[in-house]
C-alpha cells in the first residue's frame, strides 16, 4: 500500500540520512519514478523532505525531524533485535512485515542506541528448530561473556575446546561472526584458519579475547555463514531406513522425541499430541496402523549407532526392519540385561 511505502521512506531516511533515489527504489522494490512521486506526496503533506542533485545527491529529511521511543533502555533495544532474528517469521509468511517493523523500531530508537541494536541483529541469531535426530531437553546456560565480547568488538578469540567425538581438548584461535541459539543450544560461528566452523558454547573450556582484530572473510555476515553451516549438517543424507512399531500409549512421546527422524516426503506429518477421545485411523504419512494397540512408524537415521536411542523405549518400541539393526539392538539389550542380572560386587 502507498501509505506503508511513504512511512517506510521516512523511516529509512531517519535511519540512514541521505539516500539515493535508486537505493530507496531497490529497498522498497519499486521504480525510481515511483519514489520521486512519493517524495512529492510527502512534501505536499508537510514532511520536510528534499532532494539534492548531482553525483553525490539523493533524498533527505531536514535534521531533527524524527521521533524517539521514550523510556526504552539500551539493553531493551538490543533485546528487541535478538528476538526478531531468525527464520521463524519467514516460515509464517511474515518476512516483509518483520523488515518493515525493524525499520520502524530502528528509526524510532534514540540515536545513541541505534548502532548497538544494529550490531546485535548481525551478531546474534535465534533458530528455534532443533537439529535433525538431536535429543530434546534443557541444557544449563554456558558462560557466553567472552564469546559475545569478541563477536561484538570484532576481535580474535583464543579458546580451549572439548571435541564431542572423543572428548579431547585442544587450543585454537578463532575469528568470530557471532552467536546462534539453536533450539536452546548456543553455538559460536567462527572462522578457523579461514574456514567456517561451529563451536558449541558449552564445550568451550576457556576463552580469551585477543587484541588483534578478527580476520573474517570479507563481505560475509553471520546469517549467511550460519545458513551454509546449517545446511551442511541438515542436508546430510539419512541412508538407514528403519521401521518401528510403537505401543499407542507412548506414541505421542515417541513422536516428540523422534520428530526430526521421521521419514520425509509424506503428504501429512503426524500429530505429536494425543488425539481427544477414541483414536482415529492413522493419516497418510510416516505412521500407519499395525496390530491393535500399536502403530507403525517410518524413520531415517544416519547409521546403526544413530538409531541406538530407540532402546530407550524398551519393550514399547520394536524395530521391525532392518534385520541388521534388530540384531544390533538385541545384542545391546542382552548385554545390558546380563549386567543388571549379575550379582552385584561386594
Amino acid at each position: 500500500m502507498k501509505s506503508d511505502r511513504l512511512l517506510s521512506i521516512m523511516l529509512l531516511l531517519q535511519t540512514h540520512g541521505q539516500l539515493p533515489s535508486a537505493d530507496l527504489a531497490e529497498r522498497l522494490e519499486v521504480s525510481v519514478r515511483t519514489i520521486m512521486r512519493d517524495v512529492e506526496a510527502l512534501s505536499a503533506a508537510g514532511v520536510p523532505v528534499y532532494t539534492v542533485r548531482g553525483p553525490q545527491g539523493g533524498i533527505a529529511l531536514l535534521p531533527g525531524y524524527r521521533t524517539d521511543i521514550t523510556g526504552l533502555t539500551a539493553d531493551e533495544s538490543r533485546a528487541l533485535f535478538v528476538l526478531m532474528s531468525g527464520s521463524a517469521h519467514a516460515d509464517l509468511g511474515l518476512g516483509q512485515a518483520l523488515g518493515s517493523a525493524l525499520r520502524k523500531v530502528m528509526a524510532a530508537l534514540p540515536a545513541p542506541y541505534r548502532p548497538d541494536a544494529d550490531l546485535t541483529s548481525r551478531r546474534i541469531l535465534i533458530d528455534p528448530a532443533r537439529w535433525r535426530g538431536a535429543p530434546g531437553g534443557d541444557r544449563p546456560p554456558p558462560d557466553l561473556s567472552a564469546l559475545q565480547r569478541a563477536a561484538f568488538t570484532d576481535r580474535r578469540l583464543r579458546v580451549r575446546y572439548r571435541r564431542g567425538s572423543d572428548n579431547s581438548v585442544s587450543a585454537c584461535t578463532l575469528d568470530p561472526y557471532g552467536l546462534v541459539n539453536k533450539a536452546g543450544v548456543w553455538y559460536l560461528v567462527a572462522d578457523h584458519r579461514g574456514e567456517p566452523r561451529l563451536f558449541r558454547a558449552d564445550r568451550v573450556q576457556s576463552a580469551t579475547v585477543l587484541s588483534e582484530p578478527a580476520r573474517r572473510r570479507e563481505g560475509l555476515e553471520l546469517a549467511e555463514v550460519w545458513e551454509t553451516l546449517r545446511r551442511g549438517i541438515d542436508d546430510i543424507p539419512m541412508p538407514l531406513a528403519v521401521t518401528v512399531r510403537v505401543r499407542d500409549g507412548v506414541l505421542p512421546m515417541f513422536l516428540r522425541v523422534h520428530q526430526a527422524d521421521l521419514a520425509t516426503g509424506t503428504e501429512d506429518p503426524p500429530d505429536p499430541e494425543p488425539p481427544a477421545g477414541p483414536r482415529p485411523a492413522a493419516a497418510k504419512g510416516p505412521k500407519t496402523p499395525d496390530a491393535p494397540g500399536w502403530t507403525r512408524v517410518e524413520l531415517r537415521f544416519r547409521s546403526l549407532f544413530g538409531a541406538q536411542p530407540l532402546l530407550a523405549f524398551g519393550p514399547d518400541a520394536e524395530v521391525l526392519a532392518p534385520d541388521e539393526l534388530r540384531r544390533d539392538l538385541a545384542r545391546k539389550a542382552a548385554a545390558t540385561a546380563a549386567l543388571y542380572n549379575a550379582r552385584p560386587a561386594d
